[in-house]
């Protein structure tokens, strides 16, 4: 009798640490291509991946890391359920903070963070023979300030994004910072106001040259009681990417996808949502399950 559960609880024991030798894990990617700024790039692949897998990259705030954003976020555990790919990037300057505001970064190929992180991309397609035609990006804080740069300057390369409490892109464009400390807080407060056509303008000045292609059907989320990133930032990426999209507010839907939450649908819905966070400060927490849904992944 002893024998026999010794024999069960050893076995038990084993297959534990097979499946844990087996599991996948962020792995650092130290050369990925051209990374002028000096990014990490830390990327997770499941054990299981799709054929053609698609590809998301998550974007921390200000004064955090990848590993960080992947532990606070579900993107890898839906990674392992879905077979998709999940890139988890550092930005190591001014706070960490992503670089939205320089003449570089906010040029396509202009040698700052948006260089590095259009190439951690190019990368991972060709290592992974992932699918061009499902790359997305979301982010928080600092990292829906780039989603909403990155969703205009490389319109060509991801398919759709989802925006936590960032602002428009272009919003922090001559800046000396993008972190809190270095920043001009104007944009932060909410007091760039600009016309939606004005809005548009800007970001497709950050795409290529000549673009008339498809833009990323965009989602983005924003707390009512944010403090850091004003609320009225919500309405600002509003007019640029319903601008960019053609379309116009239709409906409310209340309580969607949480009691408190708005979800403000233009169009049919399937290019440009918002979403208003009752009561919810800086920064709204990632819906992980809402954002597959709108990648088209679940």
């Amino acid at each position: 009798m002893v024998s026999s559960m010794f024999s069960t609880s050893f076995a038990a024991v084993i297959s534990v640490l097979a499946t844990a030798a087996n599991a996948a894990s962020l792995v650092a990617v130290p050369d990925f291509g051209s990374n002028p700024t000096g990014l990490e790039m830390n990327i997770y692949v499941p054990d299981t991946p799709a054929a053609n897998p698609a590809v998301i990259l998550a974007l921390h705030g200000c004064l955090g890391n990848g590993p960080g954003y992947a532990q606070m976020t579900r993107y890898n555990e839906l990674a392992d359920q879905h077979g998709f790919i999940t890139i988890f990037p550092s930005s190591k300057n001014d706070s960490n903070c992503w670089d939205v505001a320089s003449a570089s970064s906010l040029a396509r190929d202009g040698q700052g963070d948006t260089t590095g992180l259009a190439n951690m991309i190019a990368y991972t397609i060709q290592t992974h023979n992932a699918d061009p035609a499902k790359i997305f990006v979301t982010g928080s804080s600092s990292g829906g300030m780039m989603t909403n740069v990155l969703s205009a300057m490389y319109p060509d390369i991801f398919s759709a994004a989802s925006a936590y409490s960032g602002v428009a892109a272009g919003c922090l464009a001559g800046s000396p910072g993008s972190s809190p400390f270095s920043a001009d807080p104007a944009c932060a407060d909410g007091q760039i106001i600009k016309s939606a056509d004005q809005w548009v303008q800007q970001a497709k000045a950050m795409s290529p040259a000549g673009y008339d292609g498809a833009y990323p059907r965009f989602q983005t989320w924003h707390g009512t009681a944010d403090s850091l990133v004003t609320y009225p930032n919500l309405g600002e990426q509003i007019k640029q990417w319903s601008g960019i999209h053609g379309v116009c507010f239709q409906r409310n839907n209340t309580d969607t996808p949480l009691s408190g939450y708005t979800q403000m649908t233009y169009g049919d819905g399937t290019a440009f949502v918002a979403y208003s966070a009752e009561g919810v400060g800086h920064v709204v927490p990632a819906q992980e399950d809402v954002d597959l849904k709108w990648f088209g992944l679940t």
